[in-house]
């Protein structure tokens, strides 16, 4: 069994996922829109761009996605996804990518628990924890 984090988009879910695989090293190996359908005929057309359905393999894991209609998108809450390195320039330089437009829940600090911790919203409004493990 595998358990893998699937995450709704606002229309966004491509410049989401082309974001992490520049920044934090993950690789796109599927993305499908709506007018890759067997009928694309039946798709709206302000929704053909919109992605389907894309995976992104990220680190030692997966991480699916599409988009969803914006009236249905809400932002990611009470869940994180967490990223957990090695270095502490590591987690810095992860930080520093995911902060610009988004929303620093808790500045990336030292705490008694791990040389660097810290949570953030980044500008697609996917909640992430970078962590370095002690």
């Amino acid at each position: 069994m595998r358990l893998y984090t699937y995450l709704n988009y606002g229309g966004n879910c491509r410049q989401a996922f082309e974001f992490y695989q520049a920044h934090l090293g993950g690789k796109i190996t599927m993305l499908a829109t709506h007018a890759d359908v067997p009928d694309p005929s039946k798709v709206p057309a302000d929704w053909k761009n919109a992605v389907l359905h894309a995976r992104l393999d990220l680190g030692e894991t997966t991480v699916l996605g599409a988009d969803i209609p914006p009236d249905r998108f809400q932002p990611m809450r009470s869940a994180y996804l967490t990223l957990m390195v090695d270095s502490d320039a590591e987690a810095e330089r992860l930080f520093a990518a995911l902060a610009p437009g988004g929303q620093v829940r808790m500045p990336l600090t030292q705490t008694f628990f791990a040389s660097r911790f810290g949570m953030v919203a980044d500008r697609f409004g996917v909640s992430w924890m970078v962590y370095v493990a002690p």
